[in-house]
């Protein structure tokens, strides 16, 4: 017996349609990262469409980043690489020269007001309140990153019960484990600014010295905001580096 697709927009193409019943799977985590989905086979014959709308559908969640092809082995809910920028754009590696992945440390976790920027980020009312987070990334125990993350309160309240200290390195699958939230994209813009008194003193360089800022928001697989985060850096420590062809 095929399953219906008529609680989605019947104006949309059907695969357009079949593909929001899919996406809503992922979001609603009934098809979890690093899961593999139905075959095209298994959609066909569960939504009861031919195969080459069952392929359209997800050949368009390929186009978006949301699933993976895997030669020989299936299609995969995709899980993102969100150090991704951090790896490209400024130097991790240890004293002995070797690529290292930074040690996290959460300095500060509570409840309060947002500020405006992550207010119109994560599209809060007035009055809404988030989780705020400070961390800490370094290298050889030397800060590399402040970090500045705000959190929907609505969404992460169960953070509030976590000591700084049982924060992991990871985040993000913490925020599923703890929460039910999966971040499923992110959009970061780079800028560049200076170090004031206290982002010199946690970042070891002089007050005024250029730092680079990421602001990232992170968003959930129904497209809803879930993270905005300020990641700022001594611009010493920042390459670019493009292949060009």
């Amino acid at each position: 017996m095929s399953t219906s697709l008529l609680g989605h927009d019947e104006r949309l193409p059907l695969y357009q349609r079949l593909r929001d019943e899919m996406l809503a799977k992922i979001a609603a985590g009934e098809w979890l990262p690093g899961e593999a989905i139905p075959t095209e086979a298994e959609l066909t014959q569960q939504y009861g469409v031919a195969v080459g709308t069952a392929r359209k559908a997800v050949d368009t969640l390929v186009a978006e980043g949301l699933l993976l092809r895997a030669q020989g082995r299936g299609t995969f809910v995709r899980r993102p690489n969100f150090d991704g920028s951090l790896f490209r754009f400024f130097r991790q590696v240890s004293s002995s020269g070797q690529p290292q992945i930074p040690e996290s440390r959460i300095l500060l976790c509570k409840l309060e007001q947002a500020s405006a920027a992550a207010r119109t980020a994560l599209q809060l009312q007035n009055k809404e309140r988030c989780i705020y987070l400070e961390r800490l990334r370094l290298i050889d125990g030397a800060p590399l990153f402040h970090e500045r993350i705000w959190l929907p309160a609505s969404r992460f309240a169960a953070l509030q019960d976590v000591a700084p200290s049982d924060f992991p390195a990871l985040l993000y699958p913490f925020y599923e484990q703890q929460c039910g939230q999966r971040i499923a994209s992110a959009q970061e813009t780079l800028t560049v600014s200076t170090a004031d008194s206290a982002l010199a003193s946690t970042l070891g360089v002089n007050i005024g010295s250029p730092v680079v800022v990421i602001e990232r928001t992170a968003v959930g697989y129904d497209r809803s905001p879930l993270e905005y985060r300020l990641s700022c850096a001594a611009a010493d420590s920042f390459r670019y580096q493009v292949s060009i062809s």
